[in-house]
């Protein structure tokens, strides 16, 4: 009987033993499946958290996975996506939104501040002109008589001619007559009505007064007479050669004078309201800024051209040192009368993407913050700032090449934008830069084993990828959609390529490592 009961009681015994152990297993599995999930989804300490940085000693806010900043966590601890250990966001970072850029990073990349000034300047905007030749002091060199070119003095078009320098030579045989009949009267004695009745009819004939007066003086008759230039410039036109036959009124050259130019502005559409005749032109030559000019618009010339959708306003320009030629082109400044107060930025602080345009404004913490800014028109070396800044603000005038390019910006500027939304992390310093020195279309491969496969995305235990620093690890990359590389199985080892995205980093390309090329 006693026997009985020892073994009843052993077997109980060893019953409760089976029930805990495997209460203790499940638990603990319960436990270890649940902590990536309990971690994942905790919460941001609240602001009286009194944790601290064991190396710094500094107060730390949070920790967060660089790679996903927007999930913070509330202790250290190796990062649930990725094989890494998470990062400390400190409290005396994390209130401001902006990068911060070390001071010795600033000087090696030649960052240099310019602020913003509130001016007064005049109305008027920039344009490009051209010079052009003065019509209005072209002249013409014709003939009156009908004729041949016995000599052509002029050999082509754009050839530069003095004042008073021959253009051709004719010889008018209709000239013969009226002379030796001129001729014959006086030496009969005729009276004098006779002889005025001749000289009369040979001017007729367009026989110049200086060849008649040469006549009574030698007494022989001229068939030729000369053309010469009436002032000096350029033969715009040629249109006889020796020995060519010449009719009167016929054009035989064209030369326009140089003293004095014409400037062609071409005014962009939308501007073409504000320009009035008389409006201050400032010009300079695009090939030596040294070279200077100024005048004021003559004249708005009608319609616009379908080419370029400008309006053409025309101004003369005084030419006598002959340093400008027709055809250059300037860089105007077309000025009002009155002045206007304009907030102005240094031209080369503005980044314009052709969607908006931005600046990159120092707030008084010393972060760097890009900030989207309305613009009007340029003033000189400054540009119109119409919204987004205000008087006394610090922009940055140089460095911007770190993002120069629509697609740096796309990139960049939504993370260094901390002030977004309210859950969105600092981004740290060397994460800007890493972003900043690669375009967003840059893509990066590597080797691995798949890990897992579910509709959202791929987790592989990959190799070093050294163009993002990043060594051996475990980490998941999303799909460009649920259907995308259906043939991506569990244990195989493949070839594949990523590029940064919003979420992380997307897969563009997933191949077994045979059929890589």
């Amino acid at each position: 009987m006693n026997q009985k009961l020892i073994v009843r009681a052993v077997a109980a015994v060893f019953t409760v033993a089976v029930l805990l152990g495997a209460g203790y297993v499940a638990g603990s599995r319960r436990t270890a499946t649940d902590t990536p999930i309990a971690l994942a989804m905790a919460a941001s300490p609240s602001a009286g958290s009194d944790k601290v940085d064991t190396k710094t000693g500094r107060k730390v806010l949070y920790w967060h996975d660089p790679m996903v900043p927007n999930q913070h966590f509330d202790k250290p601890g190796k990062s649930p996506f990725m094989n890494m250990e998470l990062q400390p966001v400190f409290a005396d970072e994390g209130g401001s939104s902006g990068v911060k850029v070390d001071s010795t990073l600033q000087q090696n990349l030649g960052i240099r501040y310019a602020t913003v000034v509130r001016q007064d300047t005049a109305e008027g905007f920039s344009a490009i002109g051209t010079t052009q030749f003065d019509e209005s002091m072209a002249d013409v060199v014709q003939s009156r008589v009908t004729g041949y070119i016995d000599h052509l003095y002029a050999s082509a078009p754009m050839q530069r001619v003095a004042q008073g320098a021959p253009i051709a030579s004719l010889f008018v045989p209709d000239w013969l007559a009226p002379q030796e009949e001129y001729l014959a009267l006086k030496r009969s004695g005729m009276d004098a009505s006779l002889l005025a009745a001749a000289r009369a009819r040979m001017q007729a004939l367009s026989i110049p007064d200086g060849l008649i007066a040469s006549l009574d003086r030698t007494g022989k008759a001229q068939t030729h007479v000369t053309l010469f230039a009436q002032r000096a410039g350029v033969v715009t036109e040629l249109n006889v050669r020796d020995g060519a036959m010449v009719s009167p009124g016929q054009t035989l050259a064209k030369i326009a004078g140089l003293s004095k130019l014409w400037l062609i502005v071409e005014i962009p559409e939308s501007l073409a309201l504000q320009v009035q005749p008389g409006m201050t032109v400032e010009a300079t030559f695009a090939g030596d800024a040294s070279q200077r000019f100024s005048g004021h618009i003559r004249e708005i010339l009608p319609g616009i051209s379908g080419d370029s959708r400008t309006l053409q306003a025309r101004l003369e320009i005084d030419n006598a040192g002959l340093k400008l030629t027709p055809g250059m082109l300037m860089r105007a400044r077309v000025s009002g009368a009155k002045t206007v107060s304009r907030l102005l930025v240094p031209s080369e602080a503005v980044i314009t993407t052709g969607k908006r345009s931005i600046v990159i404004v120092r707030n008084s913490d010393g972060r760097l913050q890009p900030v989207q800014i309305a613009v009007g028109s340029d003033s000189g070396d400054n540009t119109e700032v119409t919204s987004g800044l205000t008087e006394g603000q610090q922009v940055v005038a140089s460095g911007q090449f770190l993002i120069d390019s629509e697609a740096s910006l796309t990139s960049v500027l939504p993370k260094l934008e901390g002030s977004v939304a309210p859950e969105a992390s600092p981004v740290a310093p060397s994460a800007a830069s890493a972003s900043a020195s690669a375009p967003a279309a840059q893509t990066y491969e590597t080797t691995g084993k798949v890990e897992k496969v579910t509709s959202s995305d791929i987790t592989f235990s990959h190799q070093p990828v050294p163009a993002l620093g990043w060594s051996a690890m475990t980490m998941t990359f999303g799909k460009p959609s649920p259907t995308s590389f259906p043939d991506v199985k569990v244990g195989e080892s493949v070839h594949f390529v990523f590029k940064p995205s919003d979420d992380g980093y997307e897969l563009t390309q997933v191949e077994p490592v045979g059929s890589t090329k």
